[in-house]
């Protein structure tokens, strides 16, 4: 597997591992439950992985020459 890719694993990792680990309602970050804050956090997280996962791999960079 391309090292590359290997960034597509962060979101699948942040968002079915990650609440084990943060499931709680205390404390309370910019008026929300820690939990919905982290999810908020995660989501977000994801949108740049993929957007560096395409900018860095190099099929894109073929089709963009073509």
């Amino acid at each position: 597997m391309n090292k590359v890719r290997l960034i597509g694993l962060i979101p699948i990792l942040l968002l079915v591992v990650g609440p084990v680990f943060a499931n709680s309602v205390e404390p309370y970050v910019l008026g929300m439950p820690f939990l919905l804050f982290y999810i908020l956090i995660a989501v977000l997280l994801t949108s740049v992985c993929m957007t560096v996962l395409y900018v860095l791999d190099p099929k894109n960079k073929e089709e963009m020459d073509s």
